[in-house]
């Protein structure tokens, strides 16, 4: 039997994009403090809300947009 949260995660599009802006800057990950931070940008635009977000804990990120409804992910493969 699958968990709410798989089942959640099961009904959402994950997109892979060439870009997303950058909202965590090298700062931020050395005055983290053992905390996991998460940055957040709340746009009305036409076509709704978009959301975007970032972190070094790309985890964190994806559940608290699922969680929050989001029904398309888009992400940027980093390496």
């Amino acid at each position: 039997m699958k968990s709410d949260s798989n089942t959640i995660k099961d009904k959402v599009l994950i997109k892979y994009v060439s870009e997303i802006p950058d909202l965590i800057t090298y700062k931020d990950i050395q005055n983290e403090n053992k905390k996991k931070k998460v940055k957040i940008q709340i746009e009305l635009t036409e076509n709704g809300i978009e959301i975007i977000g970032d972190s070094p804990y790309d985890q964190t990120l994806e559940d608290l947009l699922i969680n929050s409804g989001a029904k398309e992910i888009q992400q940027v493969l980093c390496g």
